[in-house]
Parts: C-alpha cells; sequence; structure tokens
C-alpha cells in the first residue's frame, strides 16, 4: 500500500510559478513509478508527468512539457511538480498517482490507470 498527500497548491497570477509536493508513505513508495494528473470541468481528468522509481526516467503529456519539471526525492519519499509560465487552462485539481511497478508504461499513464491516488489539490489561475 502506497499513501500518498499532494500539497503546493494555491491562487496565483498567469505567469507565475508553483511547486506542488507529493509526500508519499508505505513499504514500497520508494519503488514505485509516480506521476501526477489534474481534472477540471472543463476538459475532466488529464495525465500530467510521469518518473520512474529511481527518478531518471520522465514521461510528459504533449500539453506541458515545455513548462512543467517532475523530479523525486526517494530519501524524502517525495515527489515533485514544477510548473512555470501558469496559464489559466491550468487551473484544475491536480492528483499525485503511484502505481505497484518502478517503470513508466506511457499507455498506462495516458490512460489514467493508477494503483494509488492522493487527494488532490487546487491550482487555480487568474487572468
Amino acid at each position: 500500500q502506497v499513501q500518498l498527500v499532494e500539497s503546493g497548491g494555491g491562487l496565483v497570477q498567469a505567469g507565475g510559478s508553483l511547486r506542488l509536493s507529493c509526500a508519499a508513505s508505505g513499504r514500497t513508495a520508494s519503488s514505485a513509478a509516480m506521476g501526477w494528473f489534474r481534472h477540471s470541468p472543463a476538459k475532466g481528468r488529464e495525465f500530467v508527468a510521469a518518473i520512474n522509481w529511481g527518478g531518471a526516467v520522465t514521461f510528459y503529456a504533449d500539453s506541458v512539457k515545455d513548462r512543467f519539471t517532475i523530479s523525486r526525492d526517494n530519501a524524502k519519499n517525495t515527489v515533485y511538480l514544477q510548473i512555470n509560465g501558469l496559464k489559466p487552462e491550468d487551473t484544475a485539481v491536480y492528483y499525485c498517482a503511484a502505481t505497484g511497478r518502478g517503470t513508466i508504461i506511457e499507455g498506462t499513464w495516458l490512460s489514467g490507470v493508477a494503483d494509488y491516488w492522493g487527494q488532490g489539490t487546487q491550482v487555480t489561475v487568474s487572468s
């Protein structure tokens, strides 16, 4: 089992930056591939980014890869999502997720399949 708790969301002006954090706990947290999704009323759930267990391999949605950076610190069991150049269309609830395997299966992440989910953190971008 893996438990995930997100933090770092908030209200920010367009063009600003945020760093979201996801603290993971559980026996297999450090060996799990982890990532982020977001959900908005307009677009529904979208895959954002994923990172493998060791942090060397990352995968991004095409729509965010120029502005978002995912990273992890396994010593702290924490995954981060750095978001730069925020746009109003980035407004969403951002969810941390983890899978039971340490490698990234791109199709799985694009399909929105994960084994563990956090409770979400709201990001609101004002224009």
